[in-house]
């Protein structure tokens, strides 16, 4: 395990629970009525039934501002500085961010709210709904330096959502140069798009290959596999699960919230 994801994390298998927040300003689905307040308002309420069900961390996305873009509109960082900062007291669990897709902007976010870790496509080359996707490590972990938060934990998706890698090396071999060229801090496996699980065999296969190195199931983790996915992983990232009727969109549902946990810490042993 790495010293930085043990710092954030602990030493258990960590549930990293969404915060999703509604589609931003600019963004098609944005919600002009509801404005700021709508997005304030939703957010405290997700967070709140999330800390109360004992998850071990949030993650701030804006899974809502479909279709992504690669490089975000500025008022989309903005306002997630935003309403963070105006949740920012009733934080009570390490917190990461992810502006879904451009590190540089996740980077910024994070510095500027205080984040403790941050998901990102990092590397790689995919064709994808959003067009061709070449990310650029080096220049987002240089930028996280000169921000000052060469503390900061990278947690590096390396099977992508909405794409389709086109490196034709295997997913583990991806994965274990990735560990090597860019030193992420965890490595994450995903399905083929939000909600959907990333293959019990492709989280076995990327750890039997980083054995040093958290590996967490980053897609589709339910209440009836998080068992499974725990005695393999070494933790989850969660939300769709965790929402009224497991549907992506809906607010955070307190009961499915508290039960999902009371598997994993099952699963974890206690």
């Amino acid at each position: 395990m790495t010293e930085k994801f043990r710092k954030v994390f602990g030493g258990g298998k960590p549930v990293i629970a969404m915060v999703h927040l509604g589609a931003l300003p600019g963004a098609p689905l944005h919600d002009a009525e509801r404005g700021l307040e709508g997005l304030v308002d939703d957010a405290r309420q997700d967070l709140t039934a999330l800390q109360a069900a004992g998850v071990d961390a949030v993650m701030f996305g804006n899974e809502n501002d479909r279709p992504y873009e690669f490089t975000a509109d500025t008022a989309s960082t903005a306002t997630m500085a935003y309403v963070i900062g105006r949740l920012r007291a009733l934080i009570a669990v390490p917190f990461g961010v992810n502006v879904l897709w451009d590190p540089m902007s996740t980077m910024a976010l994070a510095a500027a709210t205080g984040a403790a870790f941050v998901r990102e496509i990092f590397t790689g080359h995919y064709a994808s709904d959003m067009g061709p996707w070449t990310p650029d490590a080096g220049r987002a972990v240089r930028y996280r330096n000169r921000l000052g938060r060469s503390d900061l934990a990278l947690l590096y998706n390396v099977s992508a959502e909405f794409a389709w890698s086109l490196d034709r090396r295997s997913l583990p071999d991806r994965a274990r140069s990735a560990v090597f060229s860019s030193i992420p801090d965890a490595v994450l496996v995903s399905g083929a798009i939000t909600g959907e699980p990333a293959e019990l065999s492709d989280l076995l296969a990327v750890k039997n290959v980083l054995p040093d190195t958290p590996v967490l199931a980053n897609t589709g983790v339910r209440h009836e596999t998080v068992g499974d996915v725990l005695h393999v992983a070494d933790g989850c990232i969660v939300g769709s699960a965790l929402k009224v009727d497991g549907h992506t969109w809906n607010p955070v549902d307190p009961a499915r919230a508290a039960e999902f946990m009371r598997l994993a810490r099952a699963a974890r042993g206690g």
